[in-house]
C-alpha cells in the first residue's frame, strides 16, 4: 500500500515540476515580448494559459486521491498540501503572464518612449525569484528558498521606483499618459509575481521543515 502511495507521490512530483516548467517558460516569453513588442509571442502566452490551468487541476487532483485513498503521515500531508497551496501560486504567474501579454499587445501600436529600464531590472529580479523557487521545489533546498523571500525587497525596492516614476509622467506629461498607465500595470503584474514566488519558497520551506508540527 505504501509502494502505492510513494508511485503517486513521486506522479504528483513530476507533474508540479512540468507545471512550474510550464510558468517559468511563460513569464520568460511574456518579459521577451513585452520588451520587443513581439505581438504574435503575446498571443501565443495568452493562448497557452489555458494549458496551466489545465495541469493545475491535473495535480489537484491528484493531491485529491492522495489524500481520499491512502493514510498519509504528517510529512506527507505537508508535502500535499504545499503542492495544493503552490499550484494555486503558480497558476496565477500564469494569469499575469497572459496579463503582461495583453498589455503588450496593446501598447504595440506605438514605440516606447519611456524609459523602462528600471522595468527591465524589475522583470530580470522576478525571474530570479522565480527561478530560484522552483529550483528551491525540485532541489528540496530550504536555504534556497528563504534566500527567495529575502530577494523579494528587492523587486519591492524597483516597484515603488518603477511606480514613483510612472505616476509622475502621468501627473505631468498628458502626451505619454496612456503608455504609462499601461505600464504601471505591467510593473504591478511584476511585483505580484515576485510575491507569489516567495509564497512558493514559503511553502517549499513548510514542507521539508520536519519541525513542524
Amino acid at each position: 500500500m505504501r509502494s502505492k502511495f510513494d508511485e503517486q507521490l513521486h506522479m504528483l512530483d513530476e507533474e508540479m515540476i512540468l507545471m512550474s516548467n510550464m510558468i517559468e517558460r511563460a513569464i520568460r516569453d511574456a518579459i521577451e515580448a513585452l520588451f520587443t513588442q513581439n505581438v504574435e509571442k503575446a498571443r501565443q502566452i495568452m493562448k497557452e494559459d489555458e494549458l496551466v490551468d489545465q495541469e493545475q487541476k491535473r495535480i489537484e487532483n491528484i493531491c485529491f486521491q492522495l489524500l481520499i485513498q491512502q493514510q498519509p503521515v504528517a510529512r506527507d500531508l505537508r508535502v500535499i498540501t504545499a503542492a495544493m497551496k503552490m499550484v494555486t501560486d503558480m497558476e496565477r504567474i500564469g494569469d499575469q503572464a497572459a496579463d503582461i501579454s495583453e498589455l503588450t499587445v496593446m501598447m504595440s501600436v506605438s514605440p516606447y518612449v519611456l524609459n523602462i529600464d528600471n522595468i527591465r531590472k524589475m522583470a530580470d529580479e522576478t525571474m530570479i525569484m522565480l527561478i530560484h523557487a522552483v529550483e528551491a521545489y525540485v532541489e528540496h533546498d530550504m536555504a534556497k528558498a528563504r534566500e527567495v523571500i529575502d530577494h523579494d525587497d528587492i523587486v519591492d525596492d524597483l516597484f515603488v521606483k518603477v511606480k514613483s516614476d510612472l505616476i509622475e509622467v502621468m501627473q505631468n506629461n498628458t502626451d505619454y499618459e496612456e503608455q504609462a498607465a499601461d505600464l504601471l500595470m505591467v510593473n504591478k503584474y511584476l511585483e505580484r509575481i515576485g510575491d507569489h514566488a516567495t509564497n512558493i519558497a514559503e511553502w517549499v520551506i513548510f514542507s521539508l521543515d520536519d519541525h513542524l508540527k
